[in-house]
């Protein structure tokens, strides 16, 4: 199907000739002319960008209609905190373990999931489910410094692609994302985490992204320091950067002095 955009168009020569009774347009997309009552745009032209919307959005609800298929039920669906070894209808068989619950005193909350959907969403997973490790014999996975609202939220996304995030939400998943390689989880968190930048929180954010190999936020931070780099060092938290990790300070000064020359050379070209 040919495609066309019609939203300009330009008068023709007969304007200013008085060729012909009938003003005359002329179409940028097929660059034809056509009589001026069809106002903006030629009626081939119109009817097939009519098309090309329907066909669109065709194609959309096709899509819409795969994810439904292809989405898995989340055994998260029917076990809850206070009974977390309900399952339901979905039989799980392998259950996570976060071990920094905050809930002092009382035993580890397990999440429930289906091994088969654990391996296929990450290579780690994998190697550890596919191989006669701790884990795959025993069906209980331990996993340390996570919450467990954290733990919980990781294990939904990887049935449903879907996750409710706030600042410290997306840092959770962030790490838990690259733990375990799970690339689309992690994309997501970071695109988040762009959007919340601001000049308060970039220091800290770019330290974060440093630590976890972030690089979206990592360069998105890294850019909003060096544009403010008359501000930094009255920054609290720029000292407790030059105490804890002073390597990320040289980062930040040598990005600076490169970007300080690429400007200076792009003005003398």
């Amino acid at each position: 199907m040919r495609r066309h955009r019609c939203n300009q168009v330009v008068r023709s020569d007969s304007e200013t000739e008085s060729e012909s009774d009938a003003e005359t347009m002329r179409c940028l997309s097929c660059k034809e002319e056509y009589a001026a009552r069809d106002a903006g745009t030629c009626k081939e032209c119109y009817e097939e960008a009519g098309e090309t919307e329907e066909e669109l959005k065709r194609e959309i609800e096709d899509l819409k209609a795969k994810v439904a298929f292809l989405r898995f039920w989340s055994p998260l669906d029917h076990a809850h905190r206070g009974s977390p070894t309900s399952p339901g209808p979905v039989f799980p068989d392998v259950v996570l373990v976060a071990y920094d619950d905050g809930s002092p005193g009382l035993p580890p909350v397990p999440v429930p999931a289906h091994k088969a959907v654990l391996v296929n969403r990450s290579p780690v997973f994998k190697a550890m489910l596919e191989n006669e490790m701790e884990e795959s014999r025993s069906g209980t996975i331990k996993i340390s410094d996570v919450s467990y609202d954290a733990l919980r939220a990781f294990v939904n996304y990887l049935y449903t692609a879907e996750a409710w995030l706030d600042e410290q939400m997306a840092c959770d998943l962030l790490v838990l994302a690259e733990k375990y390689h799970v690339k689309h989880l992690k994309g997501f968190c970071e695109k988040f985490l762009v959007s919340k930048l601001n000049w308060d929180n970039s220091l800290l954010t770019y330290a974060f992204a440093h630590q976890h190999g972030a690089k979206l936020v990592l360069d998105a931070a890294l850019s909003l320091i060096t544009d403010n780099m008359d501000k930094l060092t009255k920054k609290e938290e720029y000292m407790e950067l030059v105490e804890k990790d002073p390597r990320l300070v040289v980062e930040i000064y040598e990005a600076y002095l490169s970007k300080q020359v690429n400007t200076a050379v792009h003005k003398d070209t």
